[in-house]
């Protein structure tokens, strides 16, 4: 059976095949796509490769991330994962895209973000969780902040996205019980 977190009216649920289409349509929608380091556009068929090669793997672990509409079901609006986990330090790296505009600046993303901390640290036994955001995605920044992370980092011109040299900020939270 797979796994869900249902916390304050979000439902977190695994990713599946039957969500390739969602992640592809809202992935390759520049207001995601945009916010990512790696900006190529997906595929059904490079989603499933993440899902078999990576997610099925144990490499990460992926949810879609659900919310009442108004008839009070669950509608997926985005995903939200940790991505190379390391079993030997105890630390993976999370990430997030809330997909669908209508469910933007409603504060879903930190909901999510202090779920997802939680279950790093109860279910994963993590010790680190740590992300990377561009400097100048001053939403994201508040968001995390205010699931937890902390600046740790600021990288001036760690990547090179469409022709330009962008600064990223590395931020973590440590599991205060390891």
């Amino acid at each position: 059976m797979k796994e869900q977190i249902t916390e304050n009216g979000i439902l977190l649920r695994e990713i599946d095949e039957a969500d390739t289409e969602n992640i592809v349509r809202w992935r390759n929608s520049d207001a995601v796509r945009l916010n990512f380091i790696d900006q190529n556009l997906f595929t059904p068929e490079s989603h499933m490769k993440w899902l078999k090669g990576v997610v099925e793997a144990g490499r990460a672990k992926q949810f879609i991330i659900c919310i009442p509409d108004e008839n009070n079901e669950y509608q997926p609006v985005g995903s939200v994962y940790y991505r190379d986990i390391d079993p030997v330090h105890h630390k993976a790296e999370y990430g997030i895209f809330i997909g669908e505009a209508s469910a933007r600046g409603k504060k879903v993303g930190s909901r999510v973000a202090k779920m997802m901390v939680q279950y790093a640290f109860e279910k994963m036994h993590l010790h680190r969780v740590f992300l990377r955001v561009y400097a100048d995605n001053v939403a994201a920044i508040k968001s995390y902040e205010n699931a937890g992370f902390v600046r740790e980092a600021l990288l001036h011109g760690d990547v090179y996205v469409n022709g330009t040299y962008r600064d990223i900020v590395l931020m973590a939270v440590i599991n205060p019980e390891m």
